[in-house]
Protein backbone atom coordinates (compact mmCIF):
# COMPACT_ATOMS: atom_id res chain seq x y z
CA UNK A 1 0.00 0.00 0.00
CA UNK A 2 1.34 3.10 -1.29
CA UNK A 3 1.59 6.52 1.65
CA UNK A 4 -0.92 8.41 -0.41
CA UNK A 5 -3.82 5.69 -0.27
CA UNK A 6 -2.53 5.04 3.47
CA UNK A 7 -2.51 8.70 4.27
CA UNK A 8 -5.98 8.90 2.70
CA UNK A 9 -7.25 6.37 4.95
CA UNK A 10 -6.53 8.15 7.71
CA UNK A 11 -7.48 11.18 6.49
CA UNK A 12 -10.95 10.04 5.91
CA UNK A 13 -11.26 8.00 9.20
CA UNK A 14 -9.76 11.17 10.97
CA UNK A 15 -12.45 13.32 9.46
CA UNK A 16 -14.93 10.77 10.74
CA UNK A 17 -13.81 11.23 14.06
CA UNK A 18 -15.94 14.87 14.98
CA UNK A 19 -19.15 12.87 13.40
CA UNK A 20 -18.29 9.47 15.57
CA UNK A 21 -17.99 11.92 18.76
CA UNK A 22 -21.09 13.08 18.22
CA UNK A 23 -23.27 10.09 17.92
CA UNK A 24 -21.09 8.94 21.15
CA UNK A 25 -22.06 12.30 23.41
CA UNK A 26 -25.66 11.62 21.57
CA UNK A 27 -26.33 8.01 22.72
CA UNK A 28 -24.55 8.68 26.66
CA UNK A 29 -26.34 12.48 27.25
CA UNK A 30 -23.78 14.56 26.79
CA UNK A 31 -24.78 16.69 24.30
CA UNK A 32 -25.72 19.12 27.29
CA UNK A 33 -29.17 20.77 27.55
CA UNK A 34 -29.65 22.07 24.28
CA UNK A 35 -28.37 19.31 21.86
CA UNK A 36 -29.64 20.70 18.47
CA UNK A 37 -27.22 24.00 19.06
CA UNK A 38 -24.52 21.71 20.14
CA UNK A 39 -24.78 20.18 17.00
CA UNK A 40 -25.14 22.99 15.08
CA UNK A 41 -22.38 24.60 16.46
CA UNK A 42 -19.93 21.29 16.15
CA UNK A 43 -20.94 20.54 12.27
CA UNK A 44 -20.09 24.42 11.86
CA UNK A 45 -17.12 24.27 13.55
CA UNK A 46 -16.05 21.16 11.35
CA UNK A 47 -17.21 22.82 8.39
CA UNK A 48 -15.17 26.02 8.48
CA UNK A 49 -12.17 24.15 9.83
CA UNK A 50 -12.26 21.85 6.81
CA UNK A 51 -12.37 24.77 4.60
CA UNK A 52 -9.56 26.56 6.16
CA UNK A 53 -7.30 23.13 5.76
CA UNK A 54 -8.41 22.67 2.11
CA UNK A 55 -7.42 26.21 1.11
CA UNK A 56 -3.70 25.37 3.28
CA UNK A 57 -3.59 22.36 1.01
CA UNK A 58 -1.91 23.97 -2.03
CA UNK A 59 0.94 26.68 0.39
CA UNK A 60 1.42 23.73 2.36
CA UNK A 61 2.35 21.82 -0.68
CA UNK A 62 4.65 24.43 -2.21
CA UNK A 63 6.32 25.35 1.04
CA UNK A 64 7.44 22.15 1.82
CA UNK A 65 7.72 20.79 -1.80
CA UNK A 66 5.20 17.63 -0.25
CA UNK A 67 3.54 17.62 -3.42
CA UNK A 68 1.44 14.30 -2.69
CA UNK A 69 -0.54 16.69 -0.52
CA UNK A 70 -2.24 17.65 -3.50
CA UNK A 71 -3.74 14.16 -3.81
CA UNK A 72 -6.02 14.50 -0.31
CA UNK A 73 -7.08 18.42 -1.41
CA UNK A 74 -10.27 16.78 -2.89
CA UNK A 75 -11.23 14.23 0.10
CA UNK A 76 -11.04 17.27 2.46
CA UNK A 77 -13.02 19.34 0.56
CA UNK A 78 -15.94 17.21 -0.05
CA UNK A 79 -15.56 16.31 3.87
CA UNK A 80 -15.97 20.13 4.37
CA UNK A 81 -19.10 20.11 1.95
CA UNK A 82 -20.28 16.62 3.95
CA UNK A 83 -20.48 18.66 7.16
CA UNK A 84 -21.73 21.65 6.16
CA UNK A 85 -24.35 19.63 4.96
CA UNK A 86 -25.21 18.24 8.44
CA UNK A 87 -24.74 21.75 9.49
CA UNK A 88 -27.51 23.07 7.03
CA UNK A 89 -29.75 19.85 7.70
CA UNK A 90 -29.56 20.40 11.03
CA UNK A 91 -30.97 23.90 11.31
CA UNK A 92 -33.49 22.78 8.85
CA UNK A 93 -34.65 19.78 10.31
CA UNK A 94 -34.08 19.46 13.70
CA UNK A 95 -34.37 23.30 14.91
CA UNK A 96 -37.00 24.50 12.28
CA UNK A 97 -38.56 20.94 11.34
CA UNK A 98 -38.81 22.40 7.62
CA UNK A 99 -41.12 25.50 8.46
CA UNK A 100 -40.36 28.00 5.43
CA UNK A 101 -42.08 30.57 7.02
CA UNK A 102 -39.85 30.66 10.29
CA UNK A 103 -37.42 30.19 8.35
CA UNK A 104 -37.91 33.10 5.87
CA UNK A 105 -38.49 35.41 9.38
CA UNK A 106 -35.36 34.17 10.79
CA UNK A 107 -33.34 34.79 7.37
CA UNK A 108 -35.21 38.16 7.71
CA UNK A 109 -34.41 39.06 11.30
CA UNK A 110 -31.01 37.50 11.13
CA UNK A 111 -28.88 38.32 7.97
CA UNK A 112 -25.98 35.57 9.31
CA UNK A 113 -28.07 32.87 8.21
CA UNK A 114 -28.42 34.55 5.02
CA UNK A 115 -24.20 34.45 5.28
CA UNK A 116 -24.36 31.07 5.99
CA UNK A 117 -26.66 29.65 3.38
CA UNK A 118 -24.79 31.52 0.97
CA UNK A 119 -21.44 29.85 1.97
CA UNK A 120 -23.07 26.33 1.63
CA UNK A 121 -24.94 27.44 -1.73
CA UNK A 122 -20.97 28.16 -3.12
CA UNK A 123 -20.05 24.27 -1.80
CA UNK A 124 -22.37 22.69 -3.64
CA UNK A 125 -20.96 23.13 -7.56
CA UNK A 126 -17.34 22.60 -5.64
CA UNK A 127 -18.72 19.57 -4.51
CA UNK A 128 -20.05 18.13 -8.03
CA UNK A 129 -17.22 19.17 -9.98
CA UNK A 130 -14.55 17.45 -8.13
CA UNK A 131 -14.34 14.89 -9.91
CA UNK A 132 -11.52 14.06 -12.46
CA UNK A 133 -14.37 13.76 -14.84
CA UNK A 134 -15.55 17.62 -14.27
CA UNK A 135 -11.74 18.69 -14.63
CA UNK A 136 -11.88 17.17 -18.01
CA UNK A 137 -15.16 18.62 -19.17
CA UNK A 138 -14.80 21.95 -17.87
CA UNK A 139 -10.78 22.57 -19.07
CA UNK A 140 -8.51 22.74 -15.95
CA UNK A 141 -8.59 26.34 -16.15
CA UNK A 142 -12.38 26.94 -15.83
CA UNK A 143 -12.19 24.42 -13.64
CA UNK A 144 -9.37 26.24 -11.31
CA UNK A 145 -11.44 29.48 -11.73
CA UNK A 146 -14.87 27.94 -10.88
CA UNK A 147 -12.90 26.53 -7.44
CA UNK A 148 -11.20 29.47 -6.41
CA UNK A 149 -14.94 29.98 -5.11
CA UNK A 150 -13.98 28.21 -1.96
CA UNK A 151 -11.77 31.56 -0.90
CA UNK A 152 -15.63 33.33 -0.91
CA UNK A 153 -16.88 30.45 0.97
CA UNK A 154 -14.03 30.68 3.61
CA UNK A 155 -15.16 34.80 3.83
CA UNK A 156 -18.76 34.30 4.25
CA UNK A 157 -18.16 31.44 6.46
CA UNK A 158 -15.88 33.19 9.40
CA UNK A 159 -18.72 36.37 8.69
CA UNK A 160 -21.52 33.93 9.38
CA UNK A 161 -19.61 32.91 12.88
CA UNK A 162 -18.55 36.44 13.72
CA UNK A 163 -22.01 37.68 13.25
CA UNK A 164 -23.49 34.63 15.16
CA UNK A 165 -21.58 34.97 18.39
CA UNK A 166 -21.18 39.05 18.79
CA UNK A 167 -20.22 38.45 22.58
CA UNK A 168 -17.28 36.22 22.55
CA UNK A 169 -15.43 36.23 19.30
CA UNK A 170 -12.22 34.66 20.25
CA UNK A 171 -12.83 31.33 17.72
CA UNK A 172 -13.94 33.37 15.15
CA UNK A 173 -11.27 35.83 15.05
CA UNK A 174 -8.73 32.54 15.27
CA UNK A 175 -10.87 31.45 12.34
CA UNK A 176 -10.32 34.85 10.51
CA UNK A 177 -6.60 35.55 11.06
CA UNK A 178 -5.70 31.92 9.45
CA UNK A 179 -8.00 32.77 6.58
CA UNK A 180 -6.12 35.91 5.92
CA UNK A 181 -2.91 34.62 6.41
CA UNK A 182 -3.86 31.94 3.07
CA UNK A 183 -5.40 35.18 1.16
CA UNK A 184 -2.45 37.13 2.06
CA UNK A 185 -0.15 34.39 0.84
CA UNK A 186 -2.55 33.57 -2.54
CA UNK A 187 -2.42 37.69 -3.58
CA UNK A 188 1.35 37.94 -2.84
CA UNK A 189 1.36 34.76 -5.33
CA UNK A 190 -0.66 36.20 -7.71
CA UNK A 191 1.59 39.49 -7.80
CA UNK A 192 4.55 37.23 -8.37
CA UNK A 193 3.14 35.25 -10.92
CA UNK A 194 1.82 38.39 -12.46
CA UNK A 195 5.27 39.97 -12.74
CA UNK A 196 7.38 36.97 -13.64
CA UNK A 197 4.55 36.91 -16.63
CA UNK A 198 4.99 40.60 -17.88
CA UNK A 199 8.57 40.29 -17.55
CA UNK A 200 8.48 37.59 -20.20
CA UNK A 201 8.87 38.73 -23.39
CA UNK A 202 6.36 38.44 -26.16
CA UNK A 203 7.80 36.23 -29.04
CA UNK A 204 8.35 38.07 -32.32
CA UNK A 205 6.17 37.46 -35.37
CA UNK A 206 9.65 36.45 -37.23
CA UNK A 207 10.70 33.64 -34.66
CA UNK A 208 10.77 29.88 -35.96
CA UNK A 209 7.97 29.02 -32.94
CA UNK A 210 5.66 31.45 -34.85
CA UNK A 211 6.53 31.01 -38.54
CA UNK A 212 6.60 27.63 -38.36
CA UNK A 213 10.53 27.98 -39.75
Amino acid sequence: MNRLRLTKIFIFLGCLLPLARLGWKALHGGLGANPIEVITHSTGDWTLILVLTTLAITPLRRITKQYWLIGVRRMIGLFAFFYGSLHFTTYIWLDKFFDLHEMFKDIAKRPFITVGFSAFVLLIPLALTSTAASIRRLGGKNWQRLHRLIYLTGILGVIHYIWLVKADLRKPLEYAFALSILLLYRIVMWVRETRTNAAVPAPSRTSPEVTGA
